[in-house]
């Protein structure tokens, strides 16, 4: 089970600034960006997702280093399945 797994955001929601949408090697999924409302999310940027949940932002390199290790250890297949099991709504991305 991975703790914490990168994604790059690709759609903010400005409806609402709970949800953004982030991109995890490919597949997308509604993540919650409650926790990071006090920082200044942009589309491009990277967060560390932990259950569907925003908890910190990254960079890119910090980002690259992550999903480096995730493969060292052969937990990408792993990371993927979790991030494919976010959901907030009915709503497929």
């Amino acid at each position: 089970m991975c703790l914490a797994i990168p994604g790059q955001i690709v759609e903010m929601f400005d409806d609402d600034h709970h949800y953004a949408v982030v991109d995890v090697c490919g597949v997308r999924r509604k993540i919650n960006i409650d926790l990071l409302k006090n920082e200044r999310l942009l589309l491009g940027d990277w967060v560390l997702i932990h259950v569907g949940f925003a908890m910190s932002k990254i960079s890119e390199e910090q980002a690259a280093e992550q999903l480096r290790l995730l493969s060292m250890l052969d937990e990408s297949d792993e990371a993927i399945e979790e991030v494919k099991g976010y959901q907030f709504d009915e709503e497929k991305i």
